[in-house]
C-alpha cells in the first residue's frame, strides 16, 4: 500500500501509552510514526502534507481483538460463511488468512468505527478450530498487503457449541467431558510429535510433517497463543487446567462469567477478550451476560479487550460498546486501553500497532470529539499514513481499490 508522509497537527493527542498531549503533532513518515509530541518537540518538514485537527481527538486505531470480519461476510448468506470446518473435532491446521474475502463490507465498517487492525478468528464449533491472522482493515491489493500477523494463535472453544454441534451428529465430543479429552488428547500427540521430529533431526532422519500437530507444537513452544472460546465460570476453570497442564499461554475470549474469578485470573495473569456485549441471553452460557462484569474484571486487575465478535456486533459499533462499558463503571483509561494498548501487548502486535509511539505503524484516527461519546465520529482514518477514510458532507467515504492504486 503506499503512503504519504502527514503531519497530523493542533489536535487532542492521546497516544493511550501516555498522557494525552493538547495542541499536539503526529508525524508519519514512509508508512511509520516518526515522532509524536508538541510544535516545541516536533518539527514538521516542508514539503509534507499536514491535517489540521484544531478541535479534534486524535487516536491510534482501534483494534478488534476477535473478529470473523471477511470469513463470515455480510449478505452473503451460507455462501459467505466459512468460519467453522465442522467435519472433525480438531481443525489446528486451518487457516483464517484462506478464507478472507478483501471485499467483504464489514470491512468498509470498520473504518467508520476507527478501526484499522483486526485479529480474524475461525469459528467456536470445534474443540480446536484453527489459526487466527491479525491484519489491517484496509489498503492492500489482496489481503496479504493488509497482514500484520500471520499467525498469532489457535482458536480453541469450550462448552456448549461444540457439544452442540458434534452431539448431533452423535459423534465424540457431547459433553464437556469429551470437548476436555478431544483438547488433551491434541496436545499429547502433539509432544510425542514434537519429540519424534526433533530426534529424526539430530540423527538427520527423513520425518513427516503433520501440519495439525505442527501447529499445536508452535503453540506449546509459546509462538502461538491458545484463543479460548469460553463463558462459564467452570469452563473458564476447565481452561485454566488445560493451560497448567500443557504449559501454553492462555487469552480468554468472551469471559462472560470471568467476574465471578476475576481474582484467580488476576493473579495468573490471564487476559479476557470481552464480549460482545450487544446480544440478548440467547443460549444459557449468556444467562449473567451484563456490561458491568466488565468493570468488576478490570478493578480486580486483570487486563482486559473488548471485541465485538463481528457480524455478532458490527464491528463499527466496538467504541460504542466501550462507550457503555465506562457508563457501566469502566474507567475512561481503561476502556481506551482495551481498544489498544492491552490487546496489542496480549496478542503480541505491539511492535507494530495499539499506541501512537515513534516506531508504530502510521495507523491514527482523527475524530470529531472524544471517541467514547455516541455523537463523535471518525472524520479522517490513516493506515501506515495513507488516508483511507474520511467522513465529509455529512456522509463517510472509503477510499476504494481503484482510487488507491489508479
Amino acid at each position: 500500500m503506499t503512503s504519504s508522509t502527514i503531519a497530523i497537527v493542533n489536535g487532542y493527542v492521546v497516544p493511550v501509552s501516555q498522557e494525552p498531549i493538547e495542541n499536539g503533532i503526529v508525524l508519519v513518515r514512509d508508512g511509520v510514526i516518526e515522532a509524536v509530541g508538541t510544535a516545541a518537540d516536533v518539527e514538521v518538514p516542508d514539503g509534507v502534507a499536514v491535517v489540521d485537527a484544531a478541535g479534534k481527538w486524535v487516536l491510534p486505531g482501534f483494534i478488534e481483538s476477535h473478529g470473523h470480519v471477511g470469513i463470515h461476510e455480510e449478505a452473503n448468506g451460507p455462501a459467505g460463511d466459512d468460519t467453522n470446518e465442522m467435519t472433525t473435532p480438531n481443525t489446528a491446521a486451518v487457516r483464517a488468512l484462506d478464507a478472507i474475502n478483501i471485499d467483504d463490507e464489514g470491512f468498509r465498517d470498520a473504518l467508520s468505527g476507527g478501526v484499522t487492525s483486526v485479529v480474524v478468528k475461525p469459528g467456536s464449533g470445534n474443540p480446536i478450530g484453527g489459526q487466527t491472522v491479525a491484519i489491517k482493515t484496509w489498503g492492500g491489493r489482496i489481503i496479504d498487503e493488509q497482514v500484520i500477523r500471520e499467525a498469532v494463535s489457535v482458536k480453541s472453544a469450550l462448552g456448549e457449541n461444540p457439544k452442540r454441534v458434534y452431539g448431533g451428529k452423535n459423534q465424540m465430543p457431547s459433553t464437556r467431558l469429551g470437548v476436555a479429552m478431544i483438547i488433551r488428547e491434541a496436545f499429547v500427540a502433539a509432544q510425542n510429535y514434537r519429540a519424534q521430529r526433533d530426534n529424526a533431526e539430530r540423527e538427520g532422519k527423513p520425518f513427516d510433517r503433520d501440519l495439525t500437530k505442527e501447529t499445536l507444537v508452535r503453540v506449546l513452544d509459546g509462538e502461538l497463543a491458545w484463543d479460548q472460546h469460553t463463558h462459564r465460570h467452570d469452563d473458564i476453570a476447565t481452561a485454566l487446567r488445560l493451560a497448567d497442564e500443557f504449559g501454553y499461554r492462555l487469552v480468554v475470549n468472551h469471559g462472560t462469567e470471568a467476574h465471578k474469578i476475576a481474582d484467580v485470573l488476576a493473579e495468573r495473569d490471564i487476559p479476557v477478550i470481552f464480549g460482545p456485549m450487544f446480544t440478548s441471553r440467547s443460549k444459557v452460557e449468556l444467562r449473567d451476560r451484563a456490561i458491568a462484569n466488565l468493570a468488576v474484571l478490570a478493578a480486580a486487575g486483570v487486563r482486559v479487550a473488548i471485541t465485538t465478535d463481528h457480524p455478532v456486533v458490527p464491528i463499527n459499533f466496538l467504541i460504542y460498546q466501550a462507550a457503555l462499558a465506562v457508563k457501566d463503571g469502566l474507567p475512561r483509561e481503561t476502556a481506551l486501553e482495551a481498544l489498544t494498548v492491552n490487546p496489542a501487548s496480549f496478542l503480541r502486535l505491539d511492535d507494530r500497532v495499539g499506541s501512537l509511539r515513534p516506531g508504530l505503524d502510521g495507523d491514527v484516527v482523527v475524530w470529531s470529539g472524544d471517541p467514547l461519546d455516541v455523537n463523535s465520529r471518525a472524520e479522517r482514518v490513516f493506515i501506515q499514513g495513507a488516508e483511507v477514510y474520511r467522513f465529509e458532507d455529512g456522509q463517510g467515504h472509503v477510499v476504494e481499490r481503484a482510487e488507491r492504486f489508479a
